[in-house]
């Protein structure tokens, strides 16, 4: 695939890779203004995407020196991660969600293996074994912090707010809040002419929330100061449902491609979220601590293959769809249980 689509309408992607990653790049979008390119997103923090960063805006005719703004769909690595040195090279505001830029915030001013500690807690309450514990625990005793992206990640000068307009010149870009996949997700919706005259109502930069071929992560919020009882799975059903009555005729993601008829995807999505709630109430007809669930749920390989920091983002997913079903009352955690087992109603 090229490096750089054209979209129409003053709109390009950009691919830029992210390192030692199944989904292989984010889509940049360039959204040309009466003030200069606004960046949607930009990418991970590494040279290689740097460049093609770079590359990428100098192959339409401009550079990052000339980038007057950055809007940002979440916090990810993914998506956030160069939005300093685009600021740094070009003196461009950054927006964010105010849910997530109090993530960035937290994350900044957290002491170092602050992280380490509440993760290894966490998996060892929801049934973790001691054999998955021991690194988190060998890397905090050593000071390794170097795995953990994000920890520096630039503080957004900007809050995005659900419903308004955001301040480009020339264009209508309207922030749509989509939490789930992280508290503060947005997509943007462009409310003007699809420049091809596909039926519907404008396009939508959809971030990680609506992607033609997967389903994004959906787990839990992570706070440890914050004893809040989320639902985030609840959080995304309700956000897809609240984009599929927008109506547009194309989707511009950050991953895959872009696609149309994005209320068909959208039920498509519904339907697997429901379909996967049913399959753990099968599961479940046996207490089971979070671990044990995720162990038996189906995932895009076994479980012996999954990778070690796979294995803690799917027990995260496998809590949110517990945390789900238990706010439906179609489950419920047992009594006294340690670990806590959870099982059906």
């Amino acid at each position: 695939m090229p490096q750089v689509t054209e979209h129409g309408g003053g709109v390009w992607s950009l691919r830029v890779p992210i390192p030692d990653n199944p989904l292989g790049h984010t889509l940049v979008h360039v959204l040309d203004t009466g003030r200069g390119p606004v960046l949607v997103d930009t990418g991970w923090d590494e040279p290689a995407s740097w460049t093609a960063l770079t590359e990428g805006l100098a192959a339409l005719g401009t550079s990052v020196a000339e980038v007057h703004g950055v809007v940002i769909t979440h916090h990810h690595p993914d998506h956030h991660g160069l939005s300093g040195q685009v600021r740094e090279a070009s003196g461009a505001w950054i927006a964010m969600h105010a849910a997530d830029t109090a993530i960035v915030r937290r994350t900044r001013a957290a002491a170092p293996g602050a992280w380490l500690d509440y993760l290894a807690d966490k998996l060892a309450a929801v049934g973790a074994p001691e054999g998955h514990l021991a690194p988190l625990r060998a890397a905090r005793a050593e000071g390794r912090m170097r795995t953990l992206p994000g920890l520096s990640a630039a503080l957004p000068d900007r809050e995005i707010v659900p419903g308004e307009l955001l301040d480009l010149a020339g264009r209508r870009l309207r922030a749509i809040w989509t939490p789930g996949h992280t508290p503060g997700h947005v997509c943007l919706h462009l409310e003007e002419d699809h420049p091809a005259n596909l039926p519907g109502r404008g396009r939508l930069f959809s971030g990680d929330h609506l992607l033609p071929g997967i389903s994004p992560h959906i787990g839990l919020y992570e706070d440890p100061d914050d004893s809040t009882v989320t639902d985030p799975l609840g959080d995304y059903l309700d956000s897809l449902e609240r984009v599929g009555r927008l109506g547009v005729a194309e989707v511009l993601p950050a991953h895959q491609h872009a696609f149309t008829d994005a209320q068909a995807r959208v039920r498509e999505l519904l339907s697997h979220h429901e379909a996967r709630l049913t399959g753990l109430l099968a599961l479940l007809t046996t207490p089971l601590t979070p671990w044990q669930l995720a162990e038996r749920m189906e995932w895009n390989r076994p479980w012996d293959r999954i990778p070690f920091g796979s294995r803690n983002i799917a027990v995260s997913e496998a809590e949110a769809h517990l945390r789900r079903l238990v706010k439906l009352g179609r489950a419920e955690a047992v009594p006294g249980s340690s670990p806590v087992t959870y099982v059906a109603v």
